[in-house]
């Protein structure tokens, strides 16, 4: 990952947004970290197959049928089943 540290920097010479945002005086000094992000694609990606809890309830027979269990989960709430045709 690349990233950029710059440290001491005066607050007047900042971006107005970022010094609105860390509301600091105007003499005072701060250090600045850029830093690249993934892709959210990529890392959304990477995150599930890591997961150890991804598919965890894959071999549960009672949810086999996922739109009727979440159905029958929910009919206490809602006043009672409902046919969605």
């Amino acid at each position: 990952m690349n990233q950029i540290v710059i440290k001491h920097v005066p607050m007047a010479e900042l971006p107005q947004a970022w010094r609105e945002r860390l509301g600091q005086t105007a003499n005072a000094r701060v250090t600045i970290s850029i830093e690249a992000e993934q892709a959210a694609e990529q890392q959304a990606s990477t995150d599930l197959a890591d997961d150890p809890l991804f598919g965890m309830w894959r071999d549960r027979e009672d949810m086999a049928d996922v739109e009727g269990y979440i159905r029958q989960v929910r009919a206490p709430r809602s006043g009672g089943s409902h046919d969605e045709s």
